[in-house]
């Protein structure tokens, strides 16, 4: 738009009436929920320019909320609010100052959410199931609160407070998401829980309640029932099984039932029964498990009497995996035996005997004449029962009417054995009478009497013999032979004699029965009778054997002798010790007690007559003990002193031998516990001791006297001390300690109460006895004494120094590269004998002159001899450049005085090194290029940037990277030397003036992002980057703000002017330049600056004058301060000249409109001047009210940097809404008013008084008072200074 300069005709406009109606300048009100009743909820403020006295009102639905007070406008709450309720409350507000009427006004009140309530679940109650095998990690219920507030206040999350059963593995079962989703985190077992309960809290993000930050909550219950799934085999009850059934039980004998369960209880499927094994003479119901007998049981047919079964529990239905569910047991069944089978004879020997076919005609022979108790020869019977015990018991015995020549052996067998026919009657055996003798053997069972014997026939053949058969000396030997006899040992050598010659006279000799000769044998020959297996010889295990010895001639005439064979005792058994001895005594008695043992070799010989002896041991010699009674006794009375053993216990061994060969022993404990007795007195380690102490050091330890009891308890090994009455014994104390078991020391101190001066001694030492006392119940009194000499020694009163030479100032290097040793601080004591210790008191950290508190505390360490470590890595410059180090010296050596040094202090100085970035500050505002007019160096932008380090590492030097346009339609475009950069400094902040390096091209729009990097001077060097975005502007967006002050001036107040423009625009200010007013034409203020300005917001989008003026009117206090500091007139900054036919149509124009006026106000005054002298006085007020500004009625709001509109006719970037209905007072293009654009382009004349006001007033004349005050205007000698004010701001001419 071009400005047009206009001559401006002077002219009066009269108001319209001598008073405005007041007006608010509110539209809107925030009050808080929580606004108690009573409590002030806003204040309704309306503006009178005259100044008259308002009273206030308010009505509409809404009003019974609120109380106002009609004479300050302050609005109270009658009627708590409640935001979720009703958010926006609307009442109309009225406003009177008693002279024009009511003006009212619709006000909106927003009610401002405050944190009352908590959040409320939805959709209860919370139930669910979930399956037992549910994945880890699964969602099983979303729960689901809400909270009627806003913002935080409304932000709800979740939290798991219990579970229910209370476990420690199920708190952490499951977890809750932040939406609500409860979460399995482990996995679930129907045996152990069936059902859960979670108790859940719902907790908003908290919020201000009455003042304060208040955070709700509520809790619910999410109830979840596990669901059994079929996962686990089935679990046999009641393990292990095992039954008996007696064999021969009928088909469908019932042994035991099985019983197994289905492991998941929830589903508790069906389960059948059944064998592995089919080979078994049992069946199980599949339904039951019963097991009966299928089969009819004979134990004696059986493997084992124990049948073992296999008993298979499976599901009908498969599991959840698709496998077969299934459990297995062992079943033991005893089959327990019947006495169903009678004994039966077999022609086997017992150890090769298959008792598969029985025998009942047996043969044997046996020479005549035979003597008793010889065996029929060639005779292998063996005679069985398969029964077991005592079921298979029988006897045996004969019949018939040679069976009173012979008897059976054994008569009477369990189970199994060999049967023997022996000769009974030598005399009825005869060849001579009979060839042949024939028996009945019978096997009777007498448990058995239904099924009982079994019968067999043996027939003996007898065999004749010469006329002299081989006769022994002897018909009964009675040999002996030592168990364990080696192989081949000779037992006897016996022979036949047989008068006969040749070969009946020849002999051969052979051992009978046949089983005998498993151990025995004889040479066949020679008679001779040996051992043939001597491990079978066991004495203990069988004592004697019998075995007849034929001797055969060669006319087969035989000869038999009894071999009784006696097997002799050797000492292989070892003495067996009966009990165990522990014996308790009190110390001062004997002890006597007796060793008890046995012998299991043969009695009355000397392998079991035992021997008693103590074995050589620490305490054998005290002992002694009867050799063949086992008494044992101690030599003399026990003292408990003489035992070791810290219980008093002392061992000793007894050895228990037999006399046999080898002999053989056995070893016993006897264990003696020996109570302690008081026997013994105190006694000192020393009969004298001797100490020195220092003079004047009362309550100081002297020394320690030690004394013991050879008592091994403590009661009775106690001791206490005490000084013998005595010269110089009442300036010392004594106490007991105990150092261990019966040791004692007697700490002896000078008495706190008294002073010892040496300076006054006559003799330097004090002699004490001191008494040790048992303190035994039982005994006490015994004592013992020793004698103490005690010195006085002078002492060392003179305190350390520090040295100051060692004290100054020392630098370390920051980060630990200097670790260790960084100096020595050096100290002096004028005593000879001296120990001096440094102890550090303090440190002090501080940056520059600023405390750094506690950071340095650990960095160094002050040793004993003075030396100071650097004890840390951290030392860090930045943090900390210097530490006090605040240290004393003690001499350990002074008895008296001043022990310590004055407090000194080293300074330690923290040198820097290069550690630091630079970091970039934040800078606020928006930097904007006009391309047009953007000259080479020209400022655009800064950046700032700070670095921790000092010197030359601080140092920052700032460079461009990189710049790239990024245009409006999002392209980017990379670009060289557009723009430099140059650094400067103030203090330690460092400033990057970023400038125009070459031409800018004005068709490029959008924004550059200029790529900034900061970087320290020195080695090693450090860099940051930071970019910056310029937003290019077009140069129509350019607003010329012209000024009545001078460029010094606008310079001086730029904040000022910056921080209003600001605040009306919610812009960016970016002030281009500040130049003097070279315009040459006549306007009716004089400007002397133009600042050029552009208003950006931060997406980049600028105001055009059009936009910006309507902004600048909304404030008035922002348009009352820019007037104030000198603002004119605001215009755009393209200048064009104004064509001759509009400036003369405007000068017509002006004429014409001023000769109406003119005529108008004559009239007018002329009517006036008759009116009273009071008009005159408010002529004068009417006069001042046209000074007045009119607001202008505002377009829509424009978006800026646009020429569109939104829908609501707001501002979108400043979301302010305009409200086309509010008059400003500014008026444009009506019909009632004439434009002041075409008088005076656009200016602004400040009125010459500094407190600037708006006042509103009516366009035009309502009432007749119009006249008189025109009237009144006429009759004044000068015009009254009118401003005429275009507040559009715009170049629109009429």
């Amino acid at each position: 738009m071009a400005w047009h300069p206009l001559l401006l005709l002077p002219f009066f406009l009269a108001a319209a009436t001598g008073n405005t109606a007041p007006f608010f300048n509110m539209t809107i009100v925030y009050v808080p929920e929580d606004l108690q009743i009573g409590e002030m909820a806003f204040q309704l403020i309306a503006y009178d320019t005259d100044g008259d006295k308002l009273t206030y009102s308010i009505s509409g639905t809404d009003a019974f909320y609120f109380h106002v007070d009609a004479q300050t406008g302050v609005v109270t709450l009658r009627s708590l609010l409640d935001r979720e309720s009703q958010a926006k409350l609307i009442i109309i507000v009225t406003v009177s100052d008693g002279i024009n009427d009511p003006v009212t006004k619709r006000l909106t009140i927003i009610v401002e959410d405050r944190n009352d309530n908590a959040p409320v679940f939805q959709n209860l109650p919370y139930e669910t199931s979930v399956l037992e095998n549910t994945t880890v990690g699964s969602i099983i219920y979303t729960v689901f609160a809400i909270d009627s507030d806003t913002g935080t206040a409304a932000r709800v999350s979740y939290s798991i407070q219990e579970v229910i059963p209370d476990t420690v593995k199920n708190h952490w079962l499951f977890y809750i998401l932040p939406n609500g989703s409860v979460v399995l985190n482990n996995s679930l077992d129907y045996t152990m829980n069936t059902f859960f309960q979670l108790k859940i809290l719902a907790q908003d993000g908290g919020g201000l309640l009455h003042g304060e930050t208040v955070i709700q909550n509520s809790t619910t219950y999410l109830s979840i029932a596990v669901i059994d799934v079929p996962n686990l085999d089935p679990r046999f009850l009641n393990e292990p099984y095992s039954g008996s059934v007696p064999e021969g039980s009928p088909v469908g004998t019932t042994v035991l039932t099985v019983t197994a369960m289905d492991r998941d209880t929830g589903v508790n499927d069906k389960i059948s029964y059944s064998f592995t094994s089919t080979s078994v003479p049992f069946a199980i119901n599949s339904t039951t498990g019963t097991i009966t007998v299928s089969q009819l049981l004979d134990r004696e047919q059986l493997p084992s009497e124990e049948v073992l079964l296999e008993v298979r529990a499976r599901e009908n239905n498969l599991d959840i995996y698709g496998n077969v569910a299934e459990a297995s047991t062992l079943v033991t069944v005893l089959v327990t035996d019947v006495n169903d089978n009678k004994p039966q004879f077999y022609q086997c020997s017992l150890s090769n005997c298959d008792f598969n076919h029985t025998q009942s005609n047996f043969t044997g022979s046996i020479m005549e004449h035979s003597s008793s108790k010889v065996p029929v020869s060639n005779l292998s019977i063996v005679a069985h029962d398969p029964d077991k015990g005592i079921n298979g018991t029988f006897e045996l015995y004969l019949q018939g009417a040679n069976a009173s020549a012979f008897t059976v052996s054994p008569t009477r067998i369990v189970g199994t054995g060999e049967v023997q026919i022996l000769v009974q009657d030598p005399l009825a055996v005869d060849y001579e009478i009979t060839h042949v003798m024939v028996v009945q053997l019978i096997a009777n069972d007498t448990g058995n009497p239904t099924d009982c014997c079994s019968t067999a026939t043996v027939t003996i053949d007898l065999i004749d013999t010469n006329d002299h058969t081989p006769e022994f000396p002897q018909s009964t030997y009675n040999l002996s032979v030592m168990e364990n006899s080696p192989d081949g040992t000779v037992i006897a050598t016996i022979t036949a004699y047989d008068p006969d010659s040749g070969a009946g006279g020849q002999i051969t000799y052979q051992l009978l029965p046949e089983s005998i000769r498993e151990i025995f044998m004889v040479n066949a020959t020679s008679g001779v009778v040996l051992v043939r297996n001597g491990s079978l010889l066991d004495r203990e295990m069988r004592s004697v054997y019998y075995a007849n010895l034929q001797a055969e001639d060669g006319g087969n005439m035989r000869g038999i002798t009894l071999l009784e064979i006696t097997v002799l005792d050797e000492n292989d058994e070892e003495p067996v010790v009966i009990g165990s001895y522990f014996i308790s005594v009190e110390e001062g008695q004997n002890v006597s007690t007796q060793i008890k043992a046995i012998d299991n070799d043969e009695d009355g010989t000397p392998n079991s007559k035992l021997g008693f002896r103590i074995v050589p041991g620490l305490y054998s010699n005290n002992f002694t003990i009867n050799q063949i009674t086992g008494e044992m006794h101690s030599n003399e009375p026990l003292d408990r002193e003489a035992v070791d053993d810290e219980e008093g216990q002392l061992v000793v061994t007894v050895e228990v031998y037999d006399h046999g060969v080898p002999q053989l022993s056995t070893m016993v404990n006897v264990t003696i516990t020996v109570a302690d007795v008081n026997d013994n007195a105190p006694m000192f380690l020393q009969q004298s001791y001797e100490f020195s102490v220092f003079e004047s050091s009362e309550g100081s330890f002297v020394g320690d006297v030690v004394a013991t009891d050879a008592d091994r308890t403590e009661i009775n090994s106690r001791i206490s001390f005490q000084l013998e009455r005595s010269t110089g014994s009442s300036n010392f104390l004594i106490s007991s300690s105990r150092l261990g078991p019966g040791n004692y020391s007697g700490r002896l101190y000078l008495d706190p109460d008294v002073t010892v001066d040496y300076d006054t001694m006559q003799e330097k030492f004090f002699s004490l006895v001191v008494l040790a006392e048992n303190t035994a119940a039982e005994n006490a009194g015994s004592t013992a004494n020793a004698s103490v000499l005690v010195n006085i020694l002078d002492v060392n009163d003179e305190p350390p120094t520090i040295l100051p030479s060692s004290l100054g100032d020392v630098s370390v290097s920051e980060n630990g590269t200097q670790q260790g040793l960084v100096h020595t601080v050096v100290a002096s004591d004028p005593d000879t004998n001296h120990s001096l210790v440094f102890e550090e008191l303090a440190i002090t950290c501080y940056k520059g002159d600023s405390s750094a508190g506690e950071v340095c505390w650990d960095w160094f360490v002050l040793l004993p001899n003075g030396s100071v470590l650097a004890n840390s890595l951290d030392i860090d410059y930045e943090l900390c450049d210097l530490v006090r180090l605040t240290m004393r010296v003690e001499d350990l050596y002074t008895q008296k005085g001043n022990h310590y040094s004055q407090n000194e202090t080293l300074q330690i100085r923290i040198t820097d090194i290069n550690d630091n970035a630079p970091i970039f500050l934040p800078v606020s505002g928006t930097f904007v290029v006009v391309p047009e007019i953007s000259s080479m160096d020209l400022q655009v932008a800064t950046v700032k940037a700070t670095d921790a380090d000092s010197g030359l590492g601080g140092t920052i030097v700032f460079s461009i990277i990189s710049v790239v346009l990024v245009e409006e339609g999002g392209v980017k475009r990379p670009f060289e030397n557009l723009f430099k950069v140059v650094t400067s400094s103030e203090q330690d902040i460092y400033t990057g003036s970023i400038q125009v390096a070459s031409n800018l091209d004005s068709s490029l729009k959008g924004q550059y992002q200029v790529t900034v990097e900061a970087q320290d001077s020195t080695a090693p060097q450090h860099a940051t980057q930071t970019t910056v975005n310029i937003f290019s502007v077009d140069k129509s967006y350019c607003i010329l703000l012209q000024f009545v002050t001078t460029v010094e001036e606008v310079q001086s107040n730029l904040e000022s002017i910056r921080v209003a423009l600001t605040s009306a625009t919610k812009a960016g200010v970016y002030v281009a330049a500040i130049r003097n007013y070279e315009d040459s034409r006549a306007t009716r203020v004089n400007p002397k600056s133009v600042m050029e300005v552009y208003f950006v917001y931060s997406n980049g989008t600028a105001l055009d004058v059009n936009q910006l003026s309507p902004l600048i009117q909304s404030d008035p206090q922002v348009l009352a301060n820019l007037v104030n500091l000198g603002l004119a007139i605001i215009g755009s900054g393209e200048v064009t000249e104004p064509s001759k036919e509009k400036e003369m149509i405007g000068i017509i124009a002006g004429l014409a409109a001023f000769l109406v006026l003119f005529i108008l106000v004559m009239t007018l005054a002329l009517v006036l001047t008759i009116r009273s002298y009071k008009r005159k006085l408010s002529a004068m007020k009417a006069l001042k009210a046209a000074t007045t500004l009119s607001p202008a009625v505002v377009q829509g709001a424009g978006i800026p940097g646009t020429n569109k509109y939104n829908a609501e006719r707001a501002n979108p970037m400043l979301n302010v809404s305009l409200d086309p209905s509010h008059d400003l007072g500014f008026h444009e293009e009506t019909s009632s008013l004439a434009s002041t654009n075409s008088l005076d382009e656009n200016k602004v004349d400040s009125p010459k008084d500094d407190n600037f006001k708006a006042k509103r007033g009516s366009p035009h004349p309502t009432d007749s008072t119009e006249d008189e005050v025109l009237v009144a205007a006429l009759n004044m000698k000068e015009p009254p200074k009118t401003a005429y004010i275009n507040t559009t701001f715009n170049t629109t001419d009429l």
